[in-house]
């Protein structure tokens, strides 16, 4: 993908030399003169190179955070089993879900493939279901990819290995993780042309985030991260058709990608570029059905099984609702749910709260005095998803990590705040110890929750600041309109709303 973006965003000048050859070279030169002031200017090399080195050691060092659940014993039987004996995964927070999902999803089943294979979880309960794989297709079909990997591998090691589940989990944790770190790598490159020359120092901590050491391998975020990262480096470059494949995918692996059409649509609709932006949803549409439709038609009751089960889901530990409920004894919107119920209530409200901030964020789009940056929405609106969704799995704040950097350029705030979501993840895995084994409980953890959104909403309203008063941007302070503009960098406005200057001053 790498290569593809490089060629696709290259020009090619011939080797032309008579009369006409001076001007098209002048023309050229000023083009692309244009262009890089668009971006900023690149870092330096060696910056890039140091960079590209950070990343790799914190993506080692991420692997080995995770190693020591990695780590087996022999078993009395003289089998092979994981060393998670006195929850070891929680005391050393190594816990990763590609491990125990390698079995729980049933895929070291010989000829088991994704969506089409079932289980009946529950049996002889009254919370009886049938089960089948609950991830997006994509990424459902990444794990199958792994599965075959690891238990070809195991085959070919042979010896006890061969015949070990608890080996085969290994592997597939390994290969996931590879697919993870290249993601990531692909994403920091992106990040590194997305970023302006003046402030260099932001590509250094997207390499070396704390986030990244503690979230890199716990699940399959980091391609959804990637096709999303890369789907605004496309943009950035004018190719809104690849940009909006990029989003399809992305939205195939985890659905938030999705929200980046939103942002795009309210600029686009500012700068008078419905007509690029239908191309890029229109690309998205494609790419996405391209992987969902065979699933849906061949497996419907396994397609369907990610939403069903994000429907039934109530609120987890790390959300605002868990937190508020500990601390005030409120029951939640639907108080008591029985098995196999949705709490419809709280998936109301939810939905009714997302569809205000996305008009909030229209409303801030189309009546700033200058045209917000994409980052800078796709940030508001993926932090609003995330503070106000009833799920917020501690990688999901993944998901933040580039708009964040890209929207809000301060390394320092935004090193505290992967600092915060590290120890959100710390906390998390002390809550699931026992507290007969020294686990913090819920306390902790909702504290640490109420911190870690009083922080991001601090970061919003800095975001809606600079907004609002683009001259305080250090993006924009530069003489730059915005490095991921794009068909929308220095375009005129055409429709912009009107609000009485002391409404925006306020703000």
């Amino acid at each position: 993908m790498h290569r593809a973006l490089r060629l696709l965003a290259s020009a090619h000048v011939g080797d032309y030399d008579g009369p006409m050859a001076a001007p098209a070279a002048a023309e050229v030169g000023e083009h692309r003169r244009r262009r890089t002031a668009l971006r900023g200017g690149r870092a330096p090399l060696g910056l890039g190179a140091l960079a590209t080195a950070i990343t790799v050691a914190t993506l080692l060092l991420a692997w080995a955070q995770k190693s020591p659940c990695l780590e087996t014993y022999r078993a009395p039987g003289g089998g092979i089993s994981l060393e998670w004996r006195n929850y070891r995964q929680y005391r050393l927070a190594c816990y990763s879900d590609p491990v125990p999902l390698y079995g729980a999803e049933h895929l070291d089943e010989p000829g088991a493939f994704p969506y089409q294979v079932s289980w009946i979880e529950g049996q002889g309960t009254s919370a009886r279901r049938v089960r089948h794989m609950e991830y997006p297709v994509l990424t459902g079909l990444l794990m199958w990819v792994a599965a075959k990997g690891a238990q070809g591998y195991t085959s070919l090691v042979g010896g006890a290995a061969a015949h070990s589940v608890t080996s085969a989990a290994i592997a597939f944790f390994d290969i996931l993780a590879a697919v993870a770190a290249a993601c990531w790598l692909y994403a920091v490159w992106c990040l590194r042309r997305l970023t302006p020359g003046r402030l260099p120092f932001l590509m250094l901590l997207a390499a070396a985030a704390p986030l990244v050491i503690v979230q890199a391998y716990t699940n399959f975020d980091m391609m959804a991260v990637a096709f999303a990262t890369g789907s605004m480096y496309a943009w950035s470059r004018g190719r809104v058709t690849l940009a909006g494949a990029l989003i399809g995918l992305g939205t195939a692996a985890k659905l938030y990608p999705l929200l980046l059409l939103i942002p795009l649509l309210v600029l686009c609709l500012r700068a008078g570029k419905l007509a690029e932006w239908r191309r890029a949803l229109l690309a998205a549409l494609l790419s996405w059905e391209a992987v969902n439709l065979p699933i849906l038609v061949l497996y419907p009751q396994g397609w369907i099984e990610f939403f069903r089960m994000n429907s039934l889901r109530g609120a987890n530990p790390e959300t605002l609702y868990s937190a508020i409920m500990h601390f005030t004894g409120w029951g939640g919107f639907d108080g008591p749910l029985a098995t196999n119920q949705a709490p419809t209530e709280l998936n109301a409200f939810i939905a009714a709260v997302m569809i205000l901030v996305t008009a909030a964020v229209g409303v801030v789009a189309l009546s700033a005095p200058r045209r917000p940056r994409v980052a800078q929405l796709g940030f508001l609106l993926v932090c609003a998803f995330l503070i106000t969704n009833k799920v917020w799995s501690p990688q999901y704040s993944l998901w933040l990590l580039p708009l964040a950097l890209l929207a809000l350029p301060r390394p320092r705030v935004i090193l505290v705040w992967t600092l915060m979501e590290a120890w959100v993840w710390v906390a998390t895995m002390y809550n699931l110890l026992p507290e007969a084994e020294g686990g913090f409980g819920m306390g902790p953890l909702a504290i640490t929750v109420f911190v870690r959104a009083a922080l991001l909403l601090a970061l919003c309203a800095r975001v809606l600041y600079e907004i609002y008063h683009p001259e305080r941007d250090p993006v924009r302070a530069g003489g730059i309109d915005d490095p991921a503009g794009g068909v929308l960098s220095d375009a005129p406005d055409r429709f912009r709303l009107r609000v009485r200057r002391r409404l925006s001053c306020a703000t």
